[in-house]
C-alpha cells in the first residue's frame, strides 16, 4: 500500500508539473495543441519529461519504497565489508562512490539507481546477505558497480524517453484521423475535442505501448550482459557464474521499474521478449 500511494502521489505531482510547463511552453511559442507542431510538443514533454523527472528522482524513489537504509557510518562487521567492497569497486572503475544501502527483502537481489555515474546508489538485500558467500555477493555488487560505470540509468532513461514521446506522437495523430473520420459529417466537431478522440488516444497509447515496452526490454537485456561481463572483469567470472548459480533457487522478485531494471534478478515474464533480464542460462553461458 505504501508504494502504491507513493507511485500515485508522485505521478500526480509530475503530472501537475509538466502540465504547468506544457501550458507556458504553448503559451510562448503560440502553438495550437491541435497542430502536428502542437502534438509533437506534447508528446515530448510528456515523453521525455515524465522519463528525466523519474531519472532525477530514482535515488529518493528507491529509498522511500523499498525502505532502504543507507549506510553512513558501517554499524557491524556486514556494512564495513559492504561498504569497503564498494570503494574499491568504484575506485577500479573510476567512478565516485555511491551510497550504499541494505532494504529488508527475502529474496536475493540488489539494484543500482541514480541520475549519473558520480551520483548513484547501490542496495542489497537482506536475503542476499543471508543466502550468498561473500564472492557471489562481491560479485552481484560488481555487477550494480558496473551499470553505475556504463551510465545504463541514463541511456535507458533517454531509450524510454525517445520511445514514450513516438508513442504519444503516433497515437494522437491516429486517434484525430479516426476522430475526423468517424465526426466528419457533424458541424462543429473540431479534431481532439470529442470523446472518441480520448477513447481511441488511450488505445492507441496502450497497443503502442506494449510495442514500445518491448524495444525497452531488448536494450535493458542487453546491458544486463554488459554488466555480467563488467562483474567478470572486476572479480572473476567464476565468481560472477556462481552468483548466477544461486539465483537459480531465489524468491520472485518484489522490485519494480528502474530499480528491477537494474536489478541482478527480476521477476518473470510473460515472454522472453518482454523481460527486462535474460534466462540465467543464457547470462551463464555467456561468461563461460
Amino acid at each position: 500500500m505504501k508504494r502504491v500511494v507513493l507511485f500515485l502521489i508522485t505521478n500526480l505531482a509530475v503530472m501537475i508539473v509538466l502540465g504547468v510547463v506544457l501550458s507556458i511552453l504553448m503559451s510562448v511559442f503560440g502553438i495550437s495543441n491541435r497542430s502536428l507542431g502542437g502534438i509533437l510538443m506534447i508528446s515530448t514533454v510528456f515523453g521525455f519529461g515524465g522519463a528525466l523527472i523519474s531519472l532525477f528522482m530514482s535515488k529518493w524513489m528507491a529509498k522511500k519504497s523499498t525502505g532502504a537504509y543507507v549506510i553512513e557510518q558501517p554499524r557491524n562487521e556486514t556494512e564495513h565489508w559492504l561498504m569497503t567492497t564498494v570503494a574499491r569497486q568504484a575506485e577500479q572503475v573510476g567512478i565516485k562512490m555511491p551510497e550504499v544501502a541494505i532494504y529488508d527483502s527475502p529474496e536475493m537481489n540488489a539494484f543500482a539507481t541514480g541520475p549519473s555515474k558520480n551520483n548513484s546508489l547501490v542496495a542489497v538485500s537482506t536475503g542476499l546477505m543471508h543466502n550468498m558467500t561473500r564472492d557471489e555477493a562481491e560479485a552481484v555488487l560488481a555487477h550494480e558497480v558496473s551499470h553505475v560505470a556504463n551510465g545504463d540509468m541514463v541511456t535507458l532513461t533517454l531509450i524510454q524517453g525517445v520511445v514514450n514521446t513516438f508513442v504519444i506522437f503516433i497515437s494522437k495523430v491516429l486517434a484525430g484521423i479516426v476522430d475526423n473520420f468517424l465526426n466528419s459529417d457533424e458541424e462543429g466537431e473540431n479534431s481532439g475535442g470529442s470523446w472518441t478522440y480520448f477513447i481511441f488516444d488511450m488505445i492507441f497509447q496502450i497497443i503502442f505501448g506494449i510495442l514500445a515496452s518491448v524495444v525497452v526490454a531488448y536494450f535493458s537485456r542487453k546491458r544486463e550482459f554488459a554488466a555480467d561481463s563488467g562483474a567478470a572483469q572486476l572479480v572473476g567470472a567464476h565468481k560472477m557464474r556462481a552468483a548466477l548459480e544461486r539465483l537459480r533457487t531465489n524468491h520472485e522478485s518484489q522490485l519494480e521499474g528502474s530499480m528491477m531494471a537494474f536489478g541482478i534478478a527480476s521477476g518473470k515474464s510473460i515472454a522472453d521478449m518482454f523481460a527486462s533480464h535474460p534466462p540465467l542460462e543464457q547470462r551463464i553461458n555467456a561468461l563461460k
